[in-house]
């Protein structure tokens, strides 16, 4: 099928940690006007660090949103591509029902058993090979974990999969996995392209019980044909990580391109076509699929933070809220964030990090918090786009995305100042679900993606550094080390005793 024909259009799934969209594009990678719908939800979430959905509830409500979209379909799609969060883990048992919750990444109760992990397993190796971490958000450590906290679920699972996965078995009968998804398991040779043996015989887990990985189209069982018959003779596409394709929706393809994303975490990604690269410690490498390779670094705190700073604080609204969050002066509040209020990932990946908020004074308010998060993310931003850059040292275009750094006035400022280099901003403020579809119709039309997503970025409009404002982020974030590194020798030593 070629892209001039007639009513064609592809269906784009974004499957996000807060919600989710949905949208039909036609063969330029157009959404087509009127077809965009979103439901919301939000984590289940606890003070022993569960971070978890229900599988059924969600899928339901994955399936009532593309209930919608097909309502709004004129004619027959061709494909369907899924955008979705990258480390959720699942069972489900020999006839295909959920046995656990989906945990998510943001779930710290693997804590414990990832520092053992880390003492009996080489932690150095395992990041060559997988391009992962020992750490909570992978599901390699929640395998493990959930393997001696739930020895009852542990028992009734035949498989461990994504929830991608569940829901595409859902929908076609068939249990597999693509490339993209494996890549952000911990439990995947990069390299090989095939699960690591070695690392699957440490957490316990035989290879047999994840999913076979294929990044061919599936078909539409008779039960959903029936459901959806606009989409009922598409091909429907393994989900990819929503990480690359917010890359691809963002024309962030290519070496000397990096998109700098806040949504409701915060990103630093580039995606290219070639070999991998040995990533640093600090960053993460996976793959969209066998040609594209992604690398960066990601922050578990984004509008994660800003959400819970208004939640929390007695705070004006808006637009009057981001008048007074401008007014103030960069760094001049005196407060330091370590803004890790959903644990830590880059840039040292440790298991049991935590948010500190020190140089509090009666004369600081809700305004003074926010707008020091605001910068305690930037200034995080920017160590990760530092260790990016040598990996990429060609970078020269960096591309802000995600719906929190571009909704939230002022905040791509406070990010340029911080890295110190121009932004060009995104005109698509949902990248990653245009990405699903450009990837999909990639596909299906044998197209090139670098032709269909590679945009010239000239004209989007941009944000420029300002030389001493860099100078004052810079500071603050050495300052930010430090009190991380003196906090950790604290905690050291309150665990010696």
């Amino acid at each position: 099928m070629q892209a001039a024909d007639a009513g064609f259009s592809v269906l784009a799934l974004d499957i996000g940690s807060s919600s989710a969209r949905a949208g039909l594009f036609d063969g330029t990678g157009q959404l087509i006007e009127g077809t965009l719908s979103r439901v919301a939800y939000r984590l289940e979430t606890g003070p022993d660090g569960r971070a978890e959905l229900d599988p059924l509830l969600f899928a339901e409500r994955i399936e009532e949103l593309l209930d919608i979209v097909q309502a709004k379909a004129t004619g027959q799609v061709a494909a369907v591509g899924i955008s979705c969060f990258w480390h959720s883990l699942m069972g489900i048992d020999e006839q295909g029902r959920p046995t656990t919750s989906v945990t998510m990444w943001a779930d710290t109760r693997a804590c414990d058993v990832a520092k053992r992990l880390r003492r009996d397993l080489d932690a150095q190796a395992h990041h060559r090979r997988t391009g992962a971490y020992l750490h909570p958000s992978y599901p390699v450590a929640r395998l493990a974990w959930l393997r001696e906290a739930k020895p009852e679920c542990w028992r009734a699972t035949r498989w461990w999969c994504a929830f991608p996965d569940f829901l595409l078995a859902r929908w076609t009968g068939d249990l597999c996995t693509s490339l993209s998804m494996a890549s952000g398991t911990g439990l995947f040779d990069t390299h090989r392209l095939a699960w690591d043996d070695e690392t699957a015989e440490r957490v316990g887990i035989d290879p047999a019980q994840l999913p076979r990985i294929n990044d061919a189209p599936q078909e539409l069982s008779e039960r959903f044909r029936k459901r959806w018959p606009r989409f009922a003779r598409a091909l429907w596409y393994p989900a990819w990580g929503d990480g690359a394709c917010s890359n691809v929706g963002s024309a962030g393809i290519g070496i000397d391109r990096a998109t700098i994303m806040i949504g409701t975490s915060s990103a630093v990604r580039v995606l290219w076509r070639g070999r991998p690269v040995e990533p640093p410690w600090g960053t993460w490498l996976y793959r969209l699929d066998s040609e594209f390779v992604l690398a960066g670094g990601a922050l578990s705190e984004g509008g994660d933070l800003v959400d819970w700073i208004r939640r929390r604080f007695v705070l004006p609204p808006e637009p009057e809220l981001w008048e007074l969050v401008g007014q103030q002066q960069p760094g001049a509040s005196g407060l330091l964030w370590v803004p890790t209020i959903a644990g830590e990932r880059s840039p040292r990946w440790p298991v049991d990090a935590v948010a500190t908020l020190t140089g509090l004074r009666l004369g600081h308010d809700g305004i003074t918090i926010l707008r020091a998060a605001l910068e305690a993310i930037a200034c995080r931003i920017a160590t990760v786009v530092d260790l990016l850059l040598r990996i990429q040292p060609g970078i020269d275009v960096f591309i802000a995305s995600g719906n929190a750094l571009l909704g939230t006035p002022g905040w791509t400022q406070i990010v340029a100042d911080a890295v110190g280099h121009t932004l060009v901003l995104a005109p698509d403020p949902e990248a990653s679900l245009r990405g699903a579809a450009l990837v999909a119709l990639a596909r299906v039309t044998g197209r090139s993606l670098d032709e269909l997503a590679r945009a010239d970025v000239t004209d989007w409009r941009r944000v420029e550094p300002r030389g001493e404002v860099t100078e004052i982020y810079r500071a603050m974030s050495e300052a930010m080390t430090a009190l991380e590194e003196a906090l950790n020798r604290l905690g050291r030593r309150g665990r010696a005793q």
